[in-house]
C-alpha cells in the first residue's frame, strides 16, 4: 500500500520552516502530550505550542543523539531481522484529517509497515523487557498507523549504548479510534477555537505557570470567583486527606519494622523487605559549622536504616 499522497516534502526544509508545519497540526509525539502521557510536555504547553502562544524546546542532548544514531538503529534493525527500510522524507498528512501529521522514521520494504528508531538511557532498560513497550512510545506509533494507513510497525531500540532490541507491534483500531476522537477534540474545541484545555496538575504545567506568572509583585487585591473558593475547599480537604494517609503510611511501617527486628532482610509470599543501615558517613556540613578552619577534625554521622520493600511478580 502507498503512502498518503497529503505530504510535504522536507528534504531541503529548514528546521525553522518544520517547526512552523509542526505548528499546523498534531504530530505523533504530541499525541501522548495531548493525552497526559508525557512528563515532559503537559497538555496546556502544547497547546500554547500551536497556537504560538510560546515556542517549542529546541532538541536536547538526547534527542540530538538520537537524530544521529537513528541510521545506525535502522541498519542494526535490517542486520538482525533482515527487513530493509528506506527513508521517507515527508511529513505526511491523513487524508481525512489534516491536522493529523507524521514524520515517520522508515518504511519497510515489501510490508504494510513503518519502523521506529529509538535510543534511551540504561535508567530506561526496564520499560523493554520482554514485549514491554513505553507507553507515549505506543501512542506515538499508532497515531503514525492512522496516518499512513499501516497494519503493523517495528520498533528498534539501542538502551544505554548497548543493548539493542526490537519488537513487533500490530495496528489496534479500537486504540486508533479513540486516539482519533481525542486528538479531534483537542484540535478543533481547544486550537482552533483558542479555548485552553484544563490545567493539570503535571510538574510541566506548574512550570509553565512559573514561565508565565514569574514575579508576584502588583499589590492590588485581585477577586476570585465561586470556582476559586471550591477550588481551595478541595485543596484543604486533600492535604488533611494526605496527613491522614501519611500516618497511616508510617503505621504500617512501623508494624512490619517489629516484624523485622533486627534482620536487614525479609521476604513475605508478595513482597521483599529490605530495612538494612546504612555506611557511616563524613558529615561535611557539621564539619563546616564547628570547624571552619580546621581540616584534621570531623564528625562522624551515625549511618541509618532505610526502609524500603517492593512486590514480588
Amino acid at each position: 500500500m502507498n503512502i498518503t499522497e497529503n505530504s510535504i516534502d522536507t528534504r531541503s526544509m529548514t528546521y525553522e520552516r518544520w517547526v512552523e508545519e509542526r505548528k499546523k497540526g498534531i504530530g505523533g509525539s504530541d499525541a501522548a502530550s495531548l493525552l497526559g502521557l508525557n512528563k515532559w510536555k503537559s497538555p496546556i504547553r502544547l497547546y500554547m505550542e500551536k497556537i504560538g502562544e510560546i515556542e517549542s524546546d529546541k532538541a536536547g542532548e538526547a534527542a540530538y543523539w538520537g537524530t544521529k544514531l537513528e541510521n545506525v538503529v535502522s541498519k542494526e534493525f535490517t542486520k538482525r531481522t533482515g527487513k530493509r527500510a528506506f527513508n521517507v522524507n515527508k511529513i505526511l498528512i491523513h487524508p481525512e484529517y489534516d491536522w493529523m501529521i507524521a514524520n515517520i522514521d522508515r518504511r519497510i520494504v515489501g510490508e504494510n509497515a513503518i519502523l521506529e528508531c529509538k535510543t534511551t538511557s540504561a535508567y530506561n532498560k526496564e520499560k523493554w523487557i520482554g514485549e514491554e513497550i513505553p507507553q507515549e512510545y505506543i501512542i506515538q506509533i499508532m497515531h503514525y498507523m492512522a496516518v499512513t494507513n499501516t497494519e503493523k510497525a517495528y520498533f528498534a531500540c539501542l538502551i544505554g549504548g548497548q543493548k539493542f532490541v526490537w519488537k513487533e507491534i500490530e495496528r489496534d483500531e479500537e486504540l486508533i479510534t479513540m486516539l482519533i476522537e481525542q486528538e479531534k477534540d483537542f484540535w478543533e474545541n481547544h486550537v482552533m477555537k483558542g479555548i485552553p484545555p484544563e490545567m493539570d496538575g503535571s510538574d510541566d504545567a506548574g512550570n509553565l505557570i512559573l514561565k508565565m506568572f514569574p514575579d508576584g509583585y502588583d499589590p492590588e487585591v485581585v477577586e476570585l470567583n465561586q470556582e476559586a473558593d471550591d477550588l481551595l475547599y478541595q485543596l484543604s480537604g486533600l492535604k488533611d486527606a494526605i496527613k491522614t494517609l501519611d500516618t497511616q503510611k508510617k503505621e504500617c511501617e512501623n508494624k512490619v519494622k517489629v516484624m523485622v527486628g533486627e534482620h536487614a532482610k525479609a521476604m513475605t509470599d508478595h513482597f521483599m523487605i529490605n530495612w538494612s543501615t546504612t555506611k557511616p558517613s563524613f558529615d561535611s556540613k557539621a564539619f563546616q559549622k564547628d570547624h571552619p578552619d580546621l581540616y584534621d577534625e570531623y564528625k562522624i554521622r551515625e549511618g541509618s536504616r532505610r526502609f524500603t520493600y517492593k512486590e514480588v511478580k
